[in-house]
């Protein structure tokens, strides 16, 4: 029986296949695409994260779902794919953080702790006997008075967005972002705009217990999550948006 063209190749991480490709870095970013949608935005005085937490049965607690992390004081995380992944990076990440205090005595810049991450994670593309992490991050804080949102690969790679996404729906949201998103778009219009997006990709129910969003603003300088009743305006008035949308489109 004739073998796949890719047997051998996507059984160690070492091993490139004839073309150039790793292919356990490419199912690690199929682990990420099969996650939930995580959206990250820069606006002109802040920056801005929201995730969709996929609660696919009312049995579970929602607050134990969490897709949004503090990293520093200014410096926020969304995940998107393995869970358990996240959390291990989330923890090196955090712990990167004390220590540049500790040394520098001075806050970690969000690019030099974004690389560190990536290079951490580009280790486990390199050596046998490991497997790269099946998990991507939207990296985002505030700096030298300008909010800034970078995105890391599970090779490794890093790139900085404006705005941009992880997960399942990414490619629809990119498609509205690349319509709608200014460079001058203020909290509430990013909030707003991101939240529509996940509408559009949510395959779940819409709501408060399903929505997490972290904000860090360059006036207090503190990554903070949204309560309830705040998100909760922003989710009935887009909720209620697409209600009048469907509702005019049936009439018509």
């Amino acid at each position: 029986m004739q073998m796949a063209p890719q047997m051998g190749y996507d059984r160690a991480i070492t091993v490139f296949s004839p073309d150039g490709r790793l292919f356990q870095v490419e199912y690690a970013r199929e682990a990420v695409k099969r996650g939930t949608t995580a959206i990250g935005m820069k606006t002109k005085d802040c920056v801005v994260l929201l995730v969709d937490k996929r609660v696919t049965s009312h049995l579970l607690e929602t607050e134990s779902i969490e897709k949004i992390f503090q990293i520093d004081q200014h410096i926020g995380a969304a995940t998107s794919g393995l869970v358990a992944d996240a959390r291990a990076l989330i923890d090196r990440a955090r712990v990167e953080a004390q220590i540049n205090r500790v040394y520098y005595d001075e806050a970690i810049g969000i690019e030099t702790l974004a690389k560190r991450i990536c290079d951490h994670k580009q280790t486990y593309t390199q050596f046998g006997g490991v497997r790269p992490y099946g998990t991507a991050l939207l990296i985002a804080g505030v700096e030298d008075h300008r909010p800034r949102l970078f995105e890391t690969d599970p090779s490794g790679a890093l790139l900085e967005y404006k705005a941009t996404a992880i997960g399942a729906g990414r490619a629809k949201v990119m498609e509205i972002f690349e319509r709608e998103y200014a460079d001058d778009i203020d909290m509430g219009g990013a909030i707003r705009l991101g939240l529509r997006a996940l509408y559009q990709v949510s395959d779940a129910k819409f709501d408060v217990d399903t929505l997490e969003i972290g904000i860090v603003t360059l006036a207090e300088r503190q990554f903070k999550k949204l309560g309830k009743d705040e998100l909760a305006r922003y989710v009935e008035e887009i909720v209620e948006e697409f209600r009048e949308k469907e509702t005019k489109d049936d009439s018509d």
